[in-house]
């Protein structure tokens, strides 16, 4: 796992940085410098935007990842790449015409409970669009296992950029309705950023000859496409419909928690985007011992890292929230909780996702997301009526609880892989255990002070436990060689 850890280390210091400008940002410039309801206007815009995304760019980015390392010329490449280009145009002219002539209708509809959002409605089709290809032109750098600048560029230069727009709303240089505008041009400037650097990682030829397997390629596409927008309903689909029945406001609160527990999603995030290419290599290679073994490498070492980061935040939590001294914000006490389990499950697959979109198998992975968008849709329509904004995190939890599972065992059964073993249980022990025995451990009574002492604590206890009982050989690795040097 050479090329993984090293690519995937520098990924998760690169996400970590992102989501500690990420966490100023959403924990105290937005709560403190925009009002609530404007934050919420954000959330809005963005999660609907990625809802569309999918859509417009032809699932093109996840196609140049699973086809580029099987050709083997120069010419059906560039053709590849090319066509990464060209297909999103098929949905994005029809979708700008239809827009265009029902504009009315649509802003009308998704801005019938919070008007805010009508004047706005425009916004998520250009955002749409400039995230689409921002990921496409990634796609290109990540089949050159070259992820580190890409992943740079994604988590960092939007986040820095709001920080800026948030400090020029404080200084009145900006009204709130600029704040919007610029958040747009930040997503335009990402996209043009990463066009320039992946034309210097490779800079192909372009031609439109047909690929030999052209239709395959285009239906890998559509699936994906389906895939990816069901994907994204998963994702999103609580931040699009708590509006529909809550004001704005409640979404600002929503997305705290959300962004708070999502930060145990950041060694998933980093690890796949070197794991993803290699395990397409394995698979169109037909190298199934070195899928299996990273499959299971994956799924140990994210869960310990996970874990680790789901005790720092859920036995910190109350003081996250009397730092933040906004007690509107403190609903989300049991969002993070329900948020956080899900992650934490998700870490486990390991590589399981990848596999699936990857193999020959990657048809059964749309009909899989979409049962999962069907019912975390049914699930946030009933449970956000039944206890607001919690019902949504609720949602996300039990859908991703029952399809996570059923991914796991359709990968079983089809290729006879499966992640766990028996240090995978032990590591939820582990995890179980320290939650119960600190949860109401109260080590100071300044917030600050006592997130520090829990974290030193915590992080001490769980890593030498990790350690004696030897639950993941590279972890042990890295920490002999340290060790060692000392």
């Amino acid at each position: 796992m050479g090329i993984v850890l090293k690519q995937s280390f520098r990924n998760t210091l690169i996400l970590i940085l992102g989501f500690t400008i990420g966490g100023a940002n959403v924990l105290f410039l937005y709560t403190a410098f925009l009002e609530d309801k404007y934050y919420g206007l954000i959330v809005f815009l963005l999660s609907t935007s990625a809802l569309l995304l999918p859509l417009l760019v032809y699932g093109m980015q996840h196609a140049v990842v699973k086809y580029f390392s099987s050709y083997q010329t120069k010419i059906e490449k560039d053709s590849l790449l090319t066509w990464s280009l060209i297909a999103p145009l098929l949905i994005i002219i029809p979708t700008v015409i239809v827009g265009v002539i029902w504009y009315e209708g649509i802003s009308n509809w998704i801005s019938r409970e919070n008007i805010l959002i009508k004047n706005y409605t425009y916004i998520i089709f250009l955002v749409a669009l400039f995230m689409g290809y921002f990921e496409v032109f990634y796609s290109w750098t990540k089949v050159h296992f070259n992820s580190v600048f890409g992943n740079f560029i994604k988590e960092i230069f939007a986040r820095v950029g709001t920080t800026i727009l948030l400090v020029l709303v404080y200084n009145n240089w900006l009204t709130p309705h600029e704040f919007v505008a610029g958040i747009v041009l930040i997503y335009f400037l990402r996209m043009l950023v990463m066009i320039v650097y992946a034309f210097s990682v490779y800079t192909p030829k372009f031609t439109v000859k047909k690929l030999p397997n052209f239709k395959e390629v285009l239906g890998y596409a559509v699936y994906l496409i389906l895939a990816g927008s069901a994907g994204s309903i998963l994702l999103e689909i609580d931040k699009f419909m708590i509006p529909q029945a809550e004001q704005l406001p409640e979404l600002a609160y929503y997305a705290v928690g959300v962004f708070i527990a999502s930060t145990i999603g950041i060694p998933n995030r980093a690890m796949q985007q070197i794991t993803s290419p290699i395990t397409a290599k394995g698979l169109n290679n037909n190298d199934l011992n070195a899928v299996f073994k990273l499959y299971k490498q994956s799924s140990i070492n994210l869960l310990i890292v996970g874990g680790l980061l789901f005790l720092l935040i859920n036995l910190n939590i109350g003081d996250i929230y009397r730092i933040i001294n906004k007690p509107q914000y403190s609903v989300g006490v049991w969002i993070v909780l329900f948020i956080s389990i899900s992650e934490l499950y998700k870490l486990a697959l390991g590589t399981n996702g990848t596999i699936l979109t990857n193999s020959k198998y990657y048809k059964v992975f749309f009909y899989i997301s979409l049962g999962m968008a069907g019912t975390v849709i049914i699930l946030n329509h009933y449970l956000i009526n039944l206890i607001g904004i919690n019902g949504a995190a609720l949602a996300t939890l039990l859908t991703i609880l029952i399809f996570n599972t059923v991914k796991i065992w359709y990968v079983k059964k089809k290729m006879d892989m499966q992640p766990f073993t028996k240090k995978s249980l032990l590591v939820l022990g582990v995890i179980l255990s320290l939650y119960l025995l600190w949860y109401t451990l109260e080590i100071t009574v300044i917030p600050m002070a006592n997130i520090m002492a829990k974290s030193i604590l915590i992080s001490l206890v769980y890593g030498f436990l990790i350690y004696i009982l030897k639950i993941s050989e590279d972890l042990n690795l890295l920490v002999n060689q340290f060790l060692n040097r000392k």
